[in-house]
Order: C-alpha cells, then sequence, then structure tokens
C-alpha cells in the first residue's frame, strides 16, 4: 500500500507536457536576455567604458526584459554575471575582456541603445542586430590616424609655448611617431612600446631642433609626447575609485602610471645618451 501511494504521488508531480515546454521556453528566453546584456556589456566595457557604466547597462536590460535577479560583478577585464531565484532560473558566466581599446564612439552607441530598448520596446533579435552593427562600426583609417596624430602634436605644442617652426616639427614627429606606432609596435608588449616611443620622440625633437626647424626643445617634447599619455584610462581609474571600484581603479591607474614611466624612461635614455656623447643639455 505505501509503495502503492508513493507511485501515486510520484505521478501526481510529474510536470505535463503543456507545463514543461513553457518553462523551457522561458529559460531560453532568459538566457538569451542574460547573453544579450553580457554581450552589451562586453563591448562597454573592452571599448573603455566605466565600471559603474558597465553594470548599470546590463541590469537596465535584464530588468527590461522580466529578468530581476540578475547580479553583475565587473573588473577591469572581466564580468560576472549571474541570475536566478526560487522564481528564476539559475545562470552564470564569465568574460575575460583581455585588452582596451579606446573606441568612444561604441561606447555612446551602446549607452544610447539602452535607453531607446526602454522607450522603443525593441525585441531581442532587434537588439542583437544593433550589437552586429556597433561591433561592426569601422574605424579610422591609418592614414587619418597618422595625420590626427600630427595635428594634436602641433597643437599640443602651441599651447606648451611653441612657435610656428616648433609647431611644424611636432607635426612632422606626429607622423613619424604614429607611422612607427601602427606599423611597428603591432607584436611588442606595451611597456617595451611605449620605451620605444618615448626614445623616437626625443631622437626626433632633438634632430628637429638642432637643424633649426624647431627653436624650443621643452615645448617640442611636450607637445609630441603628450598624445600617448593615457588620459582615458586615468581618468577612469579615478572615477573607479569614487565608485568603490577599488580592484578596478587600481589596475587603471597602475596601468597608466606603467605609461608614464615607460615613457619617461624611453625619453631618459635618449637624453642622457644625448648629453653624455655629444654634449647636450638636459631638459
Amino acid at each position: 500500500m505505501d509503495s502503492r501511494k508513493e507511485w501515486e504521488k510520484a505521478e501526481q508531480t510529474v510536470p505535463e507536457p503543456e507545463s514543461w515546454a513553457r518553462q523551457q521556453e522561458k529559460e531560453l528566453r532568459e538566457r538569451q536576455v542574460l547573453e544579450t546584456a553580457l554581450r552589451a556589456g562586453r563591448i562597454l566595457l573592452g571599448n573603455g567604458g566605466e565600471i559603474f557604466r558597465v553594470e548599470e547597462t546590463m541590469q537596465r536590460i535584464c530588468r527590461h526584459y522580466g529578468v530581476h535577479s540578475v547580479s553583475a560583478f565587473v573588473l577591469s577585464n572581466g564580468i560576472f554575471l549571474s541570475a536566478g531565484n526560487g522564481n528564476e532560473p539559475y545562470y552564470s558566466t564569465v568574460r575575460h575582456i583581455p585588452t582596451w581599446v579606446t573606441r568612444l564612439d561604441r561606447v555612446t552607441e551602446v549607452n544610447q541603445l539602452s535607453r531607446e530598448i526602454e522607450s522603443r520596446n525593441y525585441t531581442l533579435e532587434e537588439v542583437g542586430r544593433r550589437l552586429d552593427e556597433i561591433e561592426g562600426m569601422p574605424g579610422r583609417s591609418r592614414v587619418a590616424q597618422i595625420l590626427v596624430a600630427g595635428i594634436a602634436c602641433a597643437c599640443f605644442s602651441f599651447l606648451f609655448g611653441g612657435n610656428g617652426g616648433d609647431m611644424t616639427a611636432d607635426f612632422l614627429t606626429g607622423l613619424i611617431l604614429y607611422t612607427f606606432l601602427l606599423y611597428a609596435c603591432g607584436g611588442l608588449s606595451k611597456i617595451t612600446g611605449n620605451v620605444l616611443c618615448g626614445g623616437l620622440i626625443t631622437v626626433c625633437c632633438i634632430v628637429f631642433y638642432h637643424i633649426g626647424l624647431g627653436q624650443n626643445l621643452r615645448p617640442l617634447m611636450m607637445g609630441a609626447i603628450l598624445p600617448l599619455v593615457p588620459g582615458l584610462t586615468f581618468t577612469n581609474g579615478i572615477r573607479d575609485l569614487a565608485d568603490g571600484d577599488y580592484i578596478s581603479g587600481s589596475v587603471r591607474m597602475l596601468d597608466a602610471v606603467l605609461v608614464f614611466m615607460s615613457l619617461g624612461a624611453g625619453a631618459g635614455a635618449v637624453f642622457l645618451a644625448y648629453h653624455h656623447l655629444l654634449g647636450g643639455v638636459l631638459l
């Protein structure tokens, strides 16, 4: 009798095919929501977005599509996303973001998309297509990047008191620097590349100074080296520390400090050699 009652009770607890199919469909949709939110967060973090912006965007997307148990933990190079409670299935995943690229146009587009989702009621398929478009946004051509680098160096030289000759010298230095950066530093580590770039800038400035194209060595150096300073990383590190994200803020600040030190080491080595071998003055 006891075994028969247990068998009847087990039969009653078996879910009906329709409810089981609905449950499976619900779990699949919630997984798609979480994957979509994770993809948006990965684009933000990998292109220079702040930690709080990544977390806010993922939570905004999930809650709009009905997943309220989501919890996001974001570091400077990784995203941890989990969800689940008594009413929602459990889900967790981790994504590693190995490198940072400064593409604020992508950050702006994802940020705008997260707000349009609430106002225009996009479907998940439409959001996926928009994310495909954002990831496929073309960057500037190498020729344009080189030209803009030259213009930026010339403008910074003017801001630091350089004259027309100094600006022309820094324009040429910027062209040489970014050509070297794009075509010769691809397989090098960040520290090695920055040391070489710092040395190259110093060599170019010294050469232009000696041939008479540039008259003031200090604005020459400051204008040429400033475009390599990681201002976005340094600023985001400060914002992360202010928001309480101490791990990510410390990592970004350390990354910026390493760039500063690498550039200084490259420039300092060339100036020391210039001083001891040719008798040139130190800055």
